[in-house]
């Protein structure tokens, strides 16, 4: 969390074409509220805007990341929402919620509620399942509630079982509401440096497909600068291009902590994603009649893991045959 840094990031959310950018804990001492204006108004020269992170703070959240004491008493929360308001911020990433007791879920409500008449978008981090909120409140964007994309750098049992979570996910925790992983990582190590240390086990074909099985109507992907050269091509200009909101949802194939494949449709077009979170490769002949007939673009995996695109033909009947190396994934759209 440091000027450059952020600038960098600014710069990249400009070139792919993204709407939004998360700056994240620290920012109150890295960059300050001064300086921070300042990076807002770069930001949106660049047509990019700003979601800016919070703590939740109360006596239930000793948390030591900043800002702190802004959202948990009503005074504070509105007079920090006149300020994000005024210098064109468009949402925040409200983090570290201790617990579902009634204060608590008060406090969710709470801030909703004050940050809607402020015209702030809402996501929640560290926090319980969603009961409901995107049907009550307009600004609610989504809610984490699973152990996100940065629980691979910070967990190694999570980093050895991204396929198995991701194969669980569309069953499961995404069926309940919306879920903001924040997936699609790109760099081969899980860091910084992207040179050594932590190695993402799975492929740039699973991460994209991640890109469509996880549904939050604002994901942060968790690209970075150095994808725009150091990722295939093929990707990033997958990437650029990837909606988040759906109107249509179907379940093709699966079985869970096996594998899963879901086809969702943006307008009139449509994807169909899949992870294999085994040992072996998964051989599936898949039944896409929305798709009969059409020349499709398939991102899969070469044997030695290189990311492939395909232009393949789905028959007259709907049927394709795909297949999913281990800890892979692919993703078909026409």
């Amino acid at each position: 969390m440091n000027w450059d840094d952020q600038v960098r990031y600014i710069d990249l959310a400009s070139a792919m074409g993204y709407e939004y950018i998360l700056i994240d804990a620290l920012w109150d001492n890295n960059i300050g509220y001064e300086k921070m204006e300042e990076l807002i108004k770069y930001a949106n020269s660049k047509n990019v805007d700003v979601f800016l992170w919070y703590n939740s703070n109360g006596s239930f959240n000793d948390a030591p990341q900043g800002p702190r004491n802004r959202m948990n008493t009503s005074v504070a929360r509105k007079k920090e929402m006149k300020w994000l308001k005024n210098v064109g911020v468009k949402g925040l990433k409200v983090d570290f919620f201790g617990g579902d007791k009634q204060e608590t879920m008060r406090l969710y409500e709470d801030i909703l509620s004050d940050a809607n008449d402020y015209g702030l978008m809402i996501i929640f981090h560290g926090c319980t399942l969603p009961r409901g909120w995107e049907r009550i409140y307009p600004n609610y964007v989504g809610s984490e509630a699973v152990l996100a994309s940065e629980m691979l750098i910070f967990s190694e049992d999570v980093r050895k079982n991204e396929s198995l979570y991701a194969s669980l996910h569309p069953f499961i925790r995404n069926t309940v509401g919306c879920m903001e992983f924040g997936g699609v990582l790109l760099n081969k190590y899980l860091n910084k440096e992207n040179k050594e240390g932590q190695e993402r086990l799975t492929t740039d074909a699973f991460q994209l497909a991640t890109g469509i099985l996880f549904q939050n109507p604002v994901q942060m992907f968790a690209l970075t600068p150095n994808n725009l050269t150091d990722a295939p091509a093929s990707a990033i200009d997958f990437m650029k291009k990837i909606p988040t909101t759906w109107d249509e949802t179907v379940y093709i194939d699966g079985y869970p902590g096996r594998y899963a494949v879901l086809a969702r449709r943006n307008g009139d077009k449509w994807y169909v994603a899949g992870v294999n979170a085994g040992e072996i490769p998964v051989n599936l002949n898949l039944n896409l009649p929305m798709l009969a007939g059409q020349n499709v673009s398939v991102y899969n995996d070469k044997k030695d893991k290189k990311l492939l695109l395909e232009i393949n033909k789905i028959d007259k009947t709907g049927k394709i045959f795909i297949s999913i190396q281990p800890n892979s994934g692919f993703v078909l759209t026409r």
